[in-house]
């Protein structure tokens, strides 16, 4: 046990940390392990790989993604700040290679290196727009709201050309939610709301596989064929097959049709092998992990650590929502991850950083540090220049 009379980095992290997010997102990593382990074998022997070819992947990533989520979580605000920008510099100019030179996959050109660099933007995204918030907010001669306004569209424009209307979309909801936080007039209200209906409505228009997923979710018989529709119906079928207390781990039989079952429908296969009160359990880890997320913003003092904090759990919370509402057949398909659960390397790794930063962003800190960190840089001088003139 972690002595408080220690003054080691160790020791002060350990005893500012809030343990019981660091406890729930252990709980989901382990909890995703062994969910790819029961959702990934059928997919890989139905490819030509080993049969646990995608758990062994999954379980090496997650060595550096623990370490990174410790790491990360070290970190000051300050330093946050400045991991943010270069993460956004990097995974930008990854998205702008990938755009030019990436492989296509389904019709999208979103990787490179072997990697999504999408995924790593989202969270340099959040802090960005809390870092322009809060400075806008203390700090008259900072136009903080302007920064966050182009924010949006520079980091949305590379994703839609990917394109990425899930990334879009989840980052657009963080964005305004956020800047509702800030105190916006109901004129911005109203005004964001109509462009994010035109944005769906031009894409309903010019864009043929949005408008399909579309006319599938409104009306199924409104395709090509029965099997327009088959992922989420294979989904829903998996989920209620598994009844309350599902079928036992390894014994599910529907999950072996299901494409993608090891990623964006792992949320189906835990229905039918271990049962709605698992997915139930599931979804109130997700839940706890974003209200005690969300009160810590909330009783932080620091409005950067308030902005960030709420972003990112926010950020966190919206994916995982989405994710099982599709799951559900409650909206169209995204082609977006289950957070700590779903397969996937960039995603394991870009959701550590994510939760890293939520976790430095929430440490406890001294009130004079904080103070300090929210004085204007004159008022910093004043103190200053009088002891140098004393």
């Amino acid at each position: 046990m972690v002595s408080r009379a220690q003054r080691t980095a160790v020791a002060d992290w350990w005893w500012t940390v809030d343990r019981w997010l660091l406890a729930s997102l252990a709980a989901l990593i382990v909890a995703g392990l062994v969910l790819t382990m029961a959702a990934s074998p059928p997919v890989a022997e139905r490819i030509g790989l080993p049969t646990f070819h995608f758990v062994n992947r999954q379980a090496m990533a997650m060595i550096p993604a623990i370490a990174v989520l410790i790491g990360v979580s070290f970190l000051t605000p300050r330093q946050v700040r400045r991991a943010a920008v270069i993460l956004f510099v990097v995974a930008m100019a990854l998205i702008v290679f990938a755009l030019l030179f990436g492989h296509e996959v389904k019709g999208s050109k979103r990787w490179i290196l072997g990697i999504q660099p999408s995924e790593f933007l989202k969270p340099a995204f959040v802090i960005l727009v809390a870092w322009a918030f809060s400075e806008g907010g203390k700090r008259p001669d900072v136009p903080g709201t302007l920064i966050a306004i182009l924010l949006l569209p520079l980091t949305a424009i590379p994703l839609i050309l990917q394109p990425d209307f899930g990334q879009t979309m989840l980052i657009s909801l963080v964005w305004a939610a956020l800047f509702f936080m800030a105190g916006l007039h109901w004129f911005w209200v109203f005004g964001i709301g109509g462009f994010g209906v035109s944005g769906v409505l031009v894409a309903y228009k010019f864009v043929p596989h949005v408008r399909a997923r579309i006319l599938k979710f409104i009306d199924p018989g409104s395709g090509n064929g029965v099997t327009d529709t088959f992922q989420v119906d294979t989904a829903l079928e998996t989920i209620i097959s598994g009844r309350w207390f599902g079928k036992g781990p390894g014994e599910g039989t529907i999950k072996r049709i299901l494409p993608d079952a090891h990623t964006d429908f792992i949320f189906a296969v835990t229905g039918e092998e271990f049962g709605i009160v698992t997915c139930i359990a599931l979804c109130s880890l997700f839940g706890f992990i974003v209200i005690r997320g969300l009160l810590k913003a909330a009783r932080n003092e620091d409005p950067f650590c308030c902005f960030a904090g709420a972003g990112l759990v926010m950020l966190f919370g919206i994916q995982a929502a989405i994710n099982m509402a599709v799951n559900l057949h409650l909206m169209p398909a995204k082609g977006m991850t289950l957070p700590f659960i779903s397969y996937g390397g960039s995603s394991l790794i870009s959701l550590s950083i994510g939760m890293g930063f939520l976790l430095a962003v929430t440490r406890k800190r001294p009130r004079s540090e904080v103070l300090y960190e929210n004085e204007r840089p004159a008022d910093r001088a004043v103190p200053i220049a009088l002891g140098q003139a004393a």
